[in-house]
């Protein structure tokens, strides 16, 4: 039992002597819109760090939100990271040249994969095949 609490005030005083990791960053600017009687309301707000958020929304036709806005920060090479987004009843739909993607399509199919898949439709028919004789 003595030694629980000798190490546990060996860690607090150890702990005291470590460097905050993450210092408190303040707020630039901030406002806010609550919601009115159509639902509209905004938000936004600007760090010391480089982080901006904004957003404004009203209420959806199905009672849902529908929102739209944009945040940035900046990155560790120094550029901004920006994306700006819809939220609605069609879900979240970020933009961003920070996403990835997808390759154009029609793309290639390569052949391994038609080769899987040739051998899946014939590992269902020979299966049909066997419940058959079995009835």
């Amino acid at each position: 039992m003595k030694l629980a609490v000798v190490l546990a005030l060996a860690s607090v005083a150890m702990a005291a002597k470590l460097p905050l990791t993450n210092p408190p960053v303040a707020i630039l600017r901030s406002s806010q819109v609550n919601p009115d009687e159509f639902g509209a309301h905004s938000s936004d707000f600007e760090a010391e760090n480089g982080i901006v958020f904004q957003f404004s929304g009203s209420e959806g036709a199905a009672g849902g939100a529908n929102m739209v806005g944009s945040f940035s920060y900046p990155q560790e090479d120094g550029s901004l990271a920006e994306v700006k987004f819809v939220a609605n009843e069609n879900g979240y739909q970020p933009e961003s040249s920070l996403l990835p993607v997808a390759p154009a399509f029609p793309h290639p199919i390569p052949q391994f994969v038609l080769d899987q898949i040739e051998f899946a439709c014939l590992e269902d028919k020979r299966k049909a095949l066997e419940a058959e004789e079995d009835m």
